[in-house]
């Protein structure tokens, strides 16, 4: 940046070039991020799926094939090293932190990694800095968790050992392989730049939130008892897990997060019951759960069924939609091992689904709509849906592709509204079939890093100019 000033356009050109130069290709097929979510295991192994999800059955083999395609995925394919030098360490920047270079007496234009470490980082909530993703991490774990939730599904409706292979191969390279594995801690999660900064924060607790996603997959395989899900590395990921459930629940950065009393706190909870389930401590996952219920979850649903502390963010459908995601993980996590909330209240007397009726009400405007649909959906399959409201939601809201959609396999029962006209024929895998596949309007996109590149570089645009 130019001496005196705050945001440079060259900077953002300049730190937009490097991200470009290190992007993987495109790829032209979209599949849905979600949140996060649980997928019981039992459900999917007993194939008892009812004729109305065959669409999503296609599109999750389409989607496991497509993101099998991207991996494996590891700590070590970053560019720059943590401060410890060691790779092999998770690494992340906050991401509504920019630089303010006004006062820091360069005279020449200071590179992007001059940048990092010479001028304080001010927040902007809500804005992500463009070159956030120089180092990505998160996206890697992002897109390898999707990868095992998905290839595990395709190996429960097919049967082939292609996928079950491939979710094999993507946990040995991630967390057990000793030249691509990553450290059992988060201490470079969501750093905060600067000369006094260089350290991860307790929001970078978040960026491995889809844990629940990767223990979905593992415990089909697991149950299934997949032949590629040998015993070697099961022991080993327990080994890995119980390491970081003992880093997760001692680090000063972690009690913090679990301490939030937001979004950032219910998604901690998701995190830690999922991975006590993977181990096999299900006292321990109770006991986890029981925690949020009688904590956080008590004061996040307002009385008219608001979630007041994400309300009050700069994104509110987004992070009512994101809180809500992470309400219903824990739901499932506690049904997984009998410990039902559904119905359990705040201190305002609402539910989950009061949450959910709440937000249905309010429009998305210039935010991501889709980000409600699969809410819609779970809530739906869980409390009911007598009068068919919930269905004449989606299909007023999400459109006729919704029955196609991945999630709508393991949200059942949920109306299609009449749309799959299932086909009579049987695939060689015993599995119903249809001759295509309706992909969701407004799907967000993973890997997808061309079009995180030109939303970030196009808010930062408009930083610039403002």
């Amino acid at each position: 940046m130019r001496p005196g000033t705050s945001f440079s356009f060259t900077a953002v050109l300049s730190v937009a070039s490097l991200l470009l130069s290190q992007l993987a290709p495109v790829h032209a097929v979209t599949v849905t991020n979600y949140a996060n979510d649980f997928i019981d295991p039992q459900y999917v192994l007993s194939k008892d799926f009812s004729n109305i999800t065959v669409e999503a059955q296609d599109t999750i083999i389409s989607w496991a094939q497509t993101m099998a395609a991207q991996g494996p995925w590891s700590v070590m394919n970053k560019t720059y090293a943590p401060p410890t030098g060691n790779k092999h360490d998770y690494m992340s920047w906050a991401p509504y932190w920019w630089p303010d270079c006004s006062n820091v007496g360069n005279t020449t234009e200071l590179t992007p990694e001059e940048i990092w470490v010479t001028c304080p980082y001010v927040s902007r909530d809500g804005l992500f800095n463009p070159d956030g993703r120089t180092i990505n991490d998160i996206g890697e774990f992002e897109d390898m968790a999707n990868a095992i939730l998905y290839n595990a599904l395709a190996w429960a409706i097919n049967g082939s050992s292609v996928y079950s292979a491939n979710v094999a191969r993507f946990v040995n390279t991630w967390f057990l392989a000793a030249d691509t594995a990553m450290t059992t801690n988060l201490a470079y999660a969501q750093m905060e730049r600067g000369p006094n900064g260089q350290n991860g924060t307790h929001t970078g607790i978040l960026d491995l939130k889809c844990m629940a996603k990767v223990v979905s997959g593992v415990l089909i395989l697991r149950e299934g008892k997949a032949a590629e899900w040998t015993s070697d590395i099961d022991t080993a990921l327990n080994s890995w897990t119980t390491e970081y459930i003992s880093w997760l629940t001692t680090a000063k950065i972690a009690l913090e997060e679990k301490a939030a009393t937001n979004n950032h706190g219910t998604f901690y909870y998701n995190q830690l019951a999922a991975l006590q389930i993977l181990v096999g401590d299900n006292a321990g996952a109770k006991k986890t759960l029981e925690e949020y219920f009688t904590t956080q979850y008590t004061w996040q649903i307002a009385a008219n069924g608001d979630q007041p502390l994400e309300t009050a963010r700069t994104r509110p459908y987004h992070y009512r939609a994101y809180n809500l995601a992470a309400m219903i993980t824990n739901a499932k996590l506690g049904a997984y091992i009998g410990y039902d909330v559904w119905n359990l209240t705040s201190k305002n007397g609402k539910t989950i689904k009061d949450a959910l009726d709440y937000a249905i009400t309010l429009p998305a405007g210039k935010e991501t709509a889709s980000e409600l649909w699969p809410n819609v959906v779970a809530v739906g399959a869980v409390y009911g849906d007598a009068d068919g409201a919930y269905a004449k939601w989606m299909l007023d809201n999400a459109g006729n592709t919704y029955p196609a959609d991945a999630q709508f396999l393991w949200n059942q029962p949920f109306s299609d509204s009449g749309l799959v006209k299932a086909d009579a024929t049987t695939t060689s895998s015993g599995s119903s079939s249809t001759s295509g596949v309706r992909q969701e309007d407004g799907a967000r996109s993973i890997g997808a890093s061309w079009n995180v590149l030109a939303m970030a570089v196009g808010a930062a645009m408009l930083a610039v100019f403002a």
